[in-house]
């Protein structure tokens, strides 16, 4: 073949490229990548991702099955209301973090696999005092991890039955169970939030330990116990703690900055209150009275 033949060759050739490219601009048409990243459908996630603060009852919704209940068919109807509430592109509007009735040292498995298949984004654990707990906690919210796994600890004891958590979510069956349904940030794609809660002398003194259990979300700090177990009473009306709850508040707040894991808190005062605590470093509050409280 002739020089000027393939050099006539190779122009047709670039000439059908940039035709190729106009059409694909006329029409909007996206040339694919290797892999586009997964849209975020968990809102108190998303607020953190962001660097922003993640409130109730905009961010999340704190279903109490703790000191309320333990109803399984009012949750399902609570979470089945929010589903119909979700975004035009499948976004939850505020995420299900539910309260299990089950302390630290408690078979609380049960619970958290019952709630995350009704749909629950999230878990908050009451009363944990040591990182045995906390992790015990991260596992159990985890299914076990499949061949090929990057992130196999800590090893997942969750039961497999996700058929009605899929449904509410928007997903198939594989995608939310192999995909989704993980703790972030262990798994950075992962839409459920464990939050452990600190809420007694014993907790306190652990907290450097049991910060360090990958998969913890939050540290959810609750005032009210913490205050009755170190014999000075919970905070009054105004949300004022004792100097001695204040004090163990603010060791768990600065152990948690240290490790870089979001604090969690229950404001039970006015704006002023919660204006504080912001400014403080919390990055997860509960706002007493509000209507991301559901009891």
């Amino acid at each position: 073949m002739s020089v000027s033949s393939k050099s006539s060759m190779r122009g047709r050739a670039l000439n059908q490229a940039i035709a190729w490219l106009a059409v694909t601009v006329a029409i909007g048409y996206t040339v694919p990548t290797a892999q586009q990243p997964k849209p975020r459908i968990n809102p108190l996630i998303a607020k953190l991702i962001a660097g922003q603060p993640a409130l109730t009852p905009t961010d999340w919704t704190f279903i109490d099955m703790e000191h309320q209940p333990y109803l399984l068919d009012r949750l399902q109807t609570t979470i089945e209301d929010l589903t119909k509430k979700k975004t035009p592109d499948g976004r939850f509007s505020t995420a299900p973090i539910v309260r299990v009735p089950l302390e630290g040292d408690e078979d609380f498995r049960f619970a958290v696999k019952q709630v995350l298949d009704m749909g629950a984004m999230g878990v908050v654990f009451p009363h944990v005092e040591t990182r045995a707990a906390a992790v015990e906690a991260i596992r159990s919210m985890r299914y076990p991890a499949q061949r090929g796994s990057k992130i196999p600890e800590p090893a997942g004891r969750r039961g497999w039955g996700p058929g009605r958590a899929a449904a509410a979510w928007g997903f198939p069956v594989n995608e939310y169970a192999f995909q989704r349904a993980d703790v972030w940030p262990l798994n950075p794609d992962g839409e459920l939030f464990a939050m452990i809660m600190i809420e007694t002398a014993e907790g306190v003194k652990n907290i450097d330990d049991i910060i360090t259990v990958p998969g913890i979300g939050a540290i959810f700090i609750g005032a009210s116990d913490l205050g009755v177990s170190l014999g000075v009473g919970p905070p009054v009306a105004n949300g004022a703690n004792a100097p001695e709850t204040e004090a163990a508040v603010q060791k768990v707040l600065k152990s948690c900055q240290a490790a870089k894991v979001a604090c969690a808190y229950p404001v039970l005062g006015d704006a002023n209150d919660l204006k504080k605590r912001l400014a403080e470093g919390f990055k997860v509050v509960l706002v007493a009275g509000s209507a991301g409280r559901v009891q």
